[in-house]
């Protein structure tokens, strides 16, 4: 290690590889960030809804609740004070984008006529990525422990999915 007067700095190598992997996970961080936001905005544009917007606060709180499931990987909701979605697939394949489109993929359960879903079926995500009011969102994603597949979180403000209210 060199010294610098008093202050001994690290050897540059290791100076070098440090930032690359800040950048490399500043990079995937905004990879999925994009991915979430992509494939939920182009379900409410399809509606003429305007697009969310990402939240720091939002995604802060997302990201603390999905390293609290890393550990059992269970689909319990946070129970915090935003709409919120929630996603397990096995394996370590599934991207934020592939999530996010499983949700959206529930528009086909969905009917507007009786604003329910489909006898046994589950729409819920959708009409939450598609509720009208809602404006600011926040995800994360965790490869879950012991290679038990992938948890994935997004939360929404202000909520939706309101009995008897319709998303749009």
């Amino acid at each position: 290690m060199k010294t610098l007067g008093r202050v001994k700095c690290p050897n540059p190598v290791f100076v070098l590889v440090l930032v690359l992997v800040l950048i490399q996970g500043n990079a995937a961080a905004a990879s999925s960030k994009s991915q979430f936001l992509a494939v939920q905005n182009a379900a409410r544009a399809a509606l003429g809804l305007p697009p969310l917007a990402w939240d720091r606060r939002i995604a802060r709180y997302a990201a603390a609740y999905a390293r609290r499931r890393r550990g059992d990987c269970e689909l319990r909701h946070s129970g915090g004070p935003y709409g919120e979605n929630i996603f397990w697939g096995s394996g370590g394949a599934w991207t934020a984008a592939k999530a996010a489109a499983d949700w959206v993929g529930e528009r086909r359960q969905y009917s507007y006529k009786s604003n329910s879903c489909a006898d046994g079926q589950q729409c819920g995500h959708y009409t939450q990525i598609v509720w009208r009011e809602t404006a600011r969102m926040g995800c994360a994603k965790v490869v879950c422990d012991g290679g038990k597949g992938v948890f994935v979180i997004c939360n929404y403000d202000p909520p939706g999915n309101y009995v008897g209210e319709r998303p749009y």
